[in-house]
């Protein structure tokens, strides 16, 4: 079965699995774990942060930052197709007593027109503005790159308000990858940064937030509130600095088979895709009511030994990964043009 559901479905390599198997771990709850504190240390460094820490999923870091960054009653800015406000259970509102204002942007980006102003006003009747919000590379805007003048210019409005700015940088590294720039580069405007190891990376768990030295130590505090405190979980930690240190280059071959995918995609006027030539590994597109659903498309695809994520009623969601070969890719085209045909 080739599967294209998402980069979530990845299983760690023979070589990963050996650095797992040979970690050196302690109890990072009560004491210290060596192989969690070197892969925060890591991060940190690569994100060009004073400091990181290490939690079991990209929800978590994201839901702390918030925590961190603001008060109960407080409001936090975001894109409206966002992760954080579309996918963590309204989270911010049920754990920290949030109010997220959304802001519709263009295949996932927001434009610096759109933060000008956005601070409400000192008054009693109404909720502080505290924190601007970013996702790169951004999951339901097909896996769109924010480029670096764009967050330079959005974060620099949000710093002239007194705004704080969060990066959910799930997929950070194949925006690095895409724009040829660093990890620093693309977090330098942000106060916080969260980063996945379990998508493009291939790592079975885990996430880190980076940030300054306080906000990791409010991090630290709250992510035991959120039960997210872990003993061994250096061995979850040597997986994800195994992929820092052998995956993140790979991550171009995932681009081009996402190429391929869209082109094949793109031969059937049935299928409208968001992106004809797709910025980083996923690719979304819309199935002409008259076609089916996008349930009827995933089902045929199955099948016929390829899964696809139905993302809405007529939409498709595929993501590629490193357990998808450039033969796989290929097998999967031939299915798509003889799927196409069963209107």
């Amino acid at each position: 079965m080739i599967d294209l559901r998402s980069d979530t479905v990845t299983r760690p390599t023979p070589l990963m699995l050996k650095a797992m198997m040979s970690a050196e771990v302690g109890d990072d709850l009560i004491d210290i774990d060596p192989t969690v504190i070197a892969l925060q240390e890591k991060t940190a460094s690569l994100l060009g942060k004073e400091a990181a820490i290490f939690m079991p999923s990209g929800t978590m870091t994201n839901q702390i930052a918030l925590r961190c960054h603001c008060s109960p009653g407080d409001e936090f800015l975001c894109e409206s197709q966002c992760h954080i406000y579309n996918y963590e259970q309204g989270a911010f509102a049920q754990l920290s007593g949030l109010v997220a204002r959304t802001l519709e942007g263009t295949k996932g980006l927001l434009s610096p027109s759109q933060v000008v102003g956005v601070r409400r006003n000192d008054d009693d009747h109404l909720v502080n503005t505290r924190l601007l919000c970013l996702e790169n590379t951004h999951n339901r805007g097909g896996g769109k790159v924010y480029p670096l003048e764009l967050t330079d210019r959005l974060c620099n409005e949000a710093k002239a308000q007194g705004i704080a700015c969060h990066l959910d940088g799930a997929r950070l590294w194949n925006a690095s990858v895409a724009l040829g720039c660093t990890l620093e580069e693309l977090a330098r405007p942000f106060e916080s940064v969260s980063v996945c190891f379990s998508k493009g990376l291939g790592a079975p768990v885990g996430s880190c937030l980076a940030g300054t030295k306080e906000l990791v130590r409010k991090a630290r505090r709250a992510r035991k509130l959120f039960g997210g405190g872990m003993r061994q979980c250096g061995y979850l930690a040597a997986a994800a600095l195994y992929a820092l240190d052998h995956h993140i280059a790979r991550l171009e071959e995932d681009h081009r088979h996402a190429k391929e995918l869209a082109n094949a995609i793109a031969e059937f006027p049935a299928f409208e895709l968001m992106d004809r030539d797709p910025d980083t590994n996923i690719v979304i597109f819309r199935i002409a009511p008259e076609w089916g659903t996008a349930r009827d498309f995933a089902d045929r695809c199955r099948d016929k030994g390829v899964r696809v994520m139905a993302f809405g009623p007529q939409s498709i969601r595929m993501v590629t990964h490193l357990d998808v070969t450039k033969t796989q890719i290929e097998a999967a085209c031939k299915v798509f043009r003889e799927v196409s045909k069963m209107a």
